[in-house]
């Protein structure tokens, strides 16, 4: 079964892009990212994304419709993944979007290169943020004022997040909140 999502702004505003049913898989909500990029308004032209737990692409597929030089998706799932490149492929984005299809934790051991901006959306209940946050900051993965998004749970203790982060802007939506940080230094 494939479902559907809208891109909400940018070059691409108002294209449909399909995504599996599976299970785990939440996009974003047009409103939750309306949001999140009205907050990243001036961090998207011309940065690099990393897009973990992409699930949808909708936050990748929205960063590049943005202006995004390029966008790296890491998703496990295979059906997931195959969507991914069909809906780059389809916006004939096939050059600026990356699908790597690894766990996120497994791909974050690998070689680093220093990302702009990166968006978290783990599976809820998986103890996954925290985890994946420290991941990036310890392993290298972020520019020096690098912008992190990171979606949980509404109630959601961020207790062991990396000390050099600071968050600059966190709502909630229903059961889902939504969190943005800055690496400092």
């Amino acid at each position: 079964m494939k479902n559907k999502l809208r891109i909400i702004g940018g070059d691409w505003r108002s294209r449909q892009l399909s995504f599996v049913d599976a299970p785990g898989l939440r996009p974003t909500p047009a409103r939750v990212r309306e949001t999140l990029f009205n907050w990243l308004q001036y961090e998207i032209v011309g940065k690099n994304c990393l897009d973990l737990y992409a699930g949808s692409g909708a936050l990748g597929f929205e960063a590049a419709s943005r202006g995004a030089r390029s966008v790296i998706q890491v998703e496990s799932n295979a059906q997931a993944c195959r969507c991914l490149r069909d809906n780059a492929v389809v916006l004939s984005a096939a050059d600026r979007i990356k699908v790597v299809q690894s766990d996120v934790l497994r791909y974050l051991g690998g070689n680093a290169e220093a990302f702009d901006v990166a968006f978290l959306d783990p599976p809820f209940g998986q103890n996954l943020a925290v985890q994946t946050c420290n991941h990036l900051e310890q392993n290298g993965w972020l520019a020096r004022h690098a912008k992190i998004y990171v979606e949980t749970e509404r109630h959601f203790d961020f207790a062991g997040m990396p000390e050099n982060w600071r968050q600059l802007k966190s709502k909630s939506a229903g059961e889902v909140g939504y969190h943005l940080f800055e690496r400092i230094g």
